[in-house]
């Protein structure tokens, strides 16, 4: 009997330690500073190319792809959250 809560308890330590790491990469998924760093990655890529590619005000014009990308990022979840929602309601 000794054995078997302990094996249960390696295996609830295993379960807890998964919801942990799971958590925390949600948390990283869904944080400001990921989106922002991408978003500041995502201009300096951008303005390199336009750069390379001698587009006139390349600084400015990188701003365009930069913008989309961060206003996708923003109503993502919103979209989520609706198509979620109708999607259960299909199911009911």
């Amino acid at each position: 009997m000794q054995e078997r809560i302990e094996k249960l308890e390696k295996e609830i330590a295993k379960i807890t330690d998964r919801n942990r790491r799971v958590e925390a990469d949600k948390a990283w998924e869904v944080s400001f500073f990921r989106k922002a760093l991408i978003t500041a990655g995502t201009y300096a890529i951008t303005t390199l190319v336009f750069y390379i590619l001698d587009v006139k005000y390349f600084y400015l014009n990188a701003f365009i792809p930069t913008v989309g990308y961060f206003l996708s990022v923003q109503t993502l979840p919103a979209i989520k959250r609706w198509w979620i929602e109708n999607k259960q309601s299909d199911k009911i």
